[in-house]
């Protein structure tokens, strides 16, 4: 895969990078459907060296069998600051590094992070998304904003979750007895879509089998 060309700097201040998320959020298409997708990925961070090293993974699999086809790591000096709302400055400059090494770039990410359910509707999954041109998910294990009702306890069962008036996300239960997890459209992915294919890529685990293989990869 083809390194990107940036769409902005990384190097900024807090202030510059949520002026930068109020540009690009009106690049986020929230509707649609990925075409046929063969290849799934999924993308984590970690930090090494006491949070001096970003270490990003990419773990690829066969969408229909969720076999892994191919991975990718790539090391880089952390550079922006831990910040609520703003962690796609902080791990998406690595994330591209990663995704670069791959033979051939994903049909779909699901991201480990939010997406659209965020403050200001532009998560790390819809950041990815924007800048990559690839179908994206947010796929969170714990809530960023918004308020829910209870969550059905059945298998694939979900409520929205809420900010004021607007659906921003769905609470879904991937297992029954498991807390649920927390999914948001990214970019070229509508809700109902999005809940479907992380439910396609959901087996035995709360987490989806890519986020737990990027997990592994991102963990060292």
């Amino acid at each position: 895969m083809k390194k990107l060309r940036p769409t902005h700097r990384w190097n900024v201040t807090p202030a510059e990078a949520r002026a930068i998320q109020e540009t690009l959020r009106a690049r986020v298409r929230t509707r649609g459907r990925p075409g046929k997708i063969r290849r799934v990925a999924g993308v984590d961070v970690g930090f090494d060296e006491g949070g001096k090293v970003t270490r990003a993974a990419v773990a690829v699999l066969d969408f229909r069998s969720l076999q892994p086809i191919e991975t990718a790591v790539a090391l880089r000096s952390t550079t922006f600051p831990y910040v609520p709302g703003l962690l796609s400055f902080r791990e998406i400059p690595a994330l591209v590094d990663a995704l670069a090494r791959l033979q051939s770039p994903p049909d779909l990410i699901l991201c480990d992070g939010q997406g659209y359910a965020h403050p200001r509707r532009f998560g790390l999954a819809c950041h990815l998304g924007v800048i990559t041109g690839i179908p994206t998910v947010g796929v969170a294990k714990k809530r960023l904003i918004g308020t829910h009702g209870k969550v059905p306890t059945a298998r694939g069962r979900w409520t929205p979750l809420r900010d004021a008036d607007e659906i921003i996300g769905a609470v879904l239960r991937t297992r029954k007895g498991v807390k649920p997890i927390y999914v948001s459209v990214g970019h070229k992915v509508c809700l109902d879509t999005a809940v479907d294919l992380v439910m396609h890529c959901v087996t035995r685990y709360r987490l989806p089998e890519t986020t737990r293989a990027a997990h592994r990869l991102a963990s060292g």
